[in-house]
């Protein structure tokens, strides 16, 4: 199976994630790639099987950055290839402490964006978007979630190698 991660990450939690993921599969190292969405574009969708992308919640949003890559691949740009999305975030409660209780209600996080516009450019969601919690700004994520991470991506793999 042929695997492309890309993200962004501003304080380094989410390339911490995104690293992990790709190091966890047991496949050469040709067949996975782990890339900044800086250095991505189009032309590394060619021929994998499986897109997972990843991005900080800035704003309940994903990053500009990725919200641009995703905006570049074409309608149908992704059609037959598998996507998983992912975010890094504070807990709720954490997150709480920064903006009022009702306001929190109406946003989203970044995965669920993200998830949405992988599967309108063809994408075939393969598991529900997913958050890795970071204890403030900066970091550094939450003890366990790096294990986490590395677990949700590759029984979601095992559970869809066909």
């Amino acid at each position: 199976m042929r695997i492309l991660v890309v993200y962004d990450s501003i304080h380094g939690n989410t390339k911490a994630i995104a690293e992990s993921i790709g190091n966890s599969y047991d496949f050469d190292d040709e067949l996975v790639k782990v890339i900044n969405v800086k250095n991505a574009d189009i032309n590394n969708l060619k021929n994998i099987d499986l897109l997972i992308v990843g991005s900080p919640t800035i704003y309940f949003k994903p990053t500009a950055a990725i919200e641009n890559f995703l905006d570049s691949i074409p309608v149908d740009g992704l059609k037959g290839i598998k996507v998983m999305a992912f975010d890094t975030r504070y807990s709720k409660v954490e997150m709480m402490e920064m903006v009022l209780k009702k306001l929190i209600k109406s946003f989203e996080y970044a995965a669920e964006p993200i998830s949405e516009k992988l599967v309108k450019k063809g994408g075939k969601l393969i598991t529900a978007p997913e958050g890795f919690i970071a204890k403030a700004n900066k970091g550094p994520l939450h003890e366990g979630e790096i294990e986490r991470a590395v677990a949700w991506a590759q029984n979601t793999v095992e559970d869809n190698m066909n």
